[in-house]
Formats: C-alpha cells, structure tokens, sequence
C-alpha cells in the first residue's frame, strides 16, 4: 500500500503579510469605534439637534458596497483560473461600484446640516466615515495597480495577486457595514 505524502498547500507570504496588516487595520478602526461609543456614552444627547443623516441614501450605498464584494469575489474566482482578462473585468465593475459608494460619501458631506467642529458628534462621525472612505479610496487605487500589473505580458501571479486585493476589499466592507449599522441605524 503506498503512502503518499502531500503537503497541504501553503499560503504565500503575501497572503499572510496582508492578513496581519489588516489586523493592525482592524486595531484602528476599533479605536475609532471605541471613541465613538466613549463619545455617546457622556453625551446626553445622542445625536445633538440639528443633526440629520440621510440614512436611507446610504443604505442604498451601502448595499451598493455589500454588492461590490460579490463582484470582488468574481475578481478573485477568475484570476484563480487564470483569467487575466475576466479578473480585470470584474475589477473594474468593482471598482465602479465603489466609486458610486464614494459618491454618495461626497454627497453625504455636501450635504450634512453640521461640520467637524460643531460637536463631539461631528468630530466623530467624520473622523469615522473619513477614515473609512480613505480606506475605500486605497481599496479602489489598489485595484488599479493590480488591474495593471496583472495585464499583457507580466509574469506576476494572477490568483494571490487579486487574492490579496479581495481580502483588502471586504476588509472595507465588512468595516462599513459596523460603521453605518452603528452611526445609521443605533439610536
């Protein structure tokens, strides 16, 4: 009878940096979520009058975003098959969608009835949904580099390589699905 001896696959290196960089992510935005949470908790007044959100335009964003992650999966599923050319694709789509959620965050700033200095809320809400649309910004220039990097003739690995930017994506996701549930939905 013979014994075979297969090594259960590996991770890459790359898999595994990106995974404890986005600890150190998820340490930060704990931080913030903390603050957040400190901040309502000695504020009798939660949020302060003359505070409104539209919530109903970031939920649409917001399923907007949960959607991108499903496109980013379809990124990840072709590069793993080697589908240079689909996995650019769906990064691009993923992309968009991303962009459209950005939007909406613009929006959202053009229009709010308080600014940062106002109040602890203020402080607060923008710091948090700053942070996080910085994050998406990177998330979205990230793509970009592996949407170059992974067409024509380079040699670099598809699969890890979209791999890793997908982690990063629902990384963001999953952080902003907290973040409104918190700032949107909690009263």
């Amino acid at each position: 009878m013979a014994v075979t001896t297969e090594s259960p696959t590996a991770l890459s290196t790359v898999n595994v940096g990106v995974v404890v960089w986005l600890s150190s992510e998820l340490m930060f935005f704990a931080g913030l979520f903390a603050a957040y949470f400190t901040l309502r908790s000695v504020n009798h007044e939660w949020p302060p009058d003359g505070v409104e959100l539209e919530t109903a335009r970031t939920a649409v964003a917001t399923a907007i975003l949960v959607a991108s992650s499903g496109t980013m999966h379809r990124a990840v599923h072709a590069a793993n098959r080697g589908e240079r050319r689909g996995a650019i694709t769906w990064l691009g789509i993923t992309a968009l969608l991303g962009v459209i959620f950005l939007s909406n965050q613009v929006v959202d700033y053009a229009q709010a009835s308080f600014s940062i200095d106002d109040n602890a809320y203020g402080s607060i809400f923008y710091l948090m949904t700053g942070f996080h649309g910085l994050h998406v910004l990177g998330g979205l220039l990230f793509m970009g580099a592996v949407a170059a990097s992974i067409a024509g003739r380079s040699k670099t690995p598809v699969g890890t390589t979209v791999e890793v930017c997908g982690y990063y994506w629902h990384f963001v996701d999953v952080v902003w699905v907290a973040m409104f549930a918190t700032i949107y939905l909690i009263k």
